[in-house]
């Protein structure tokens, strides 16, 4: 990853409602969710939602796909991944492996907020 790509990935997922529809996709897998429901989840309204949508894919983060009548978005991980990497690459001067892993690996569960405050 290259400055550019990690400071849009950055840029993108500094605001609030954009950085819990993130971290919503990567919870929800591979699989993605419709965007009906994230917008529910989070309590976002759906234009206001469309506009955080069209930040995280142009920062390369998410993507989305046409199921039916149904968008269903998907967190990409291997940018997400190389974010991390990017951000950890010279950690601890410069033997990552002596730091905190810089691939995903999922947490202990936690359950999903309902609501984001603004």
């Amino acid at each position: 990853m290259e400055n550019p790509d990690a400071l849009a990935a950055l840029a993108a997922l500094s605001q609030e409602h954009r950085l819990a529809v993130f971290r919503l996709l990567v919870q929800a897998g591979r699989d993605g969710l419709p965007a009906g429901q994230v917008a529910e989840t989070l309590d976002i309204a759906p234009n206001a939602l469309t506009f955080h949508f069209d930040r995280l894919r142009s920062a390369g983060l998410v993507t989305v796909r046409r199921e039916g009548r149904s968008m269903i978005y998907t967190a990409q991980f291997e940018t997400m991944n190389a974010l991390l990497s990017f951000l950890t690459e010279n950690c601890c001067q410069g033997a990552p492996e002596k730091c905190a892993p810089a691939t995903c690996k999922p947490a202990k569960a936690r359950p999903m907020r309902a609501k984001v405050t603004a």
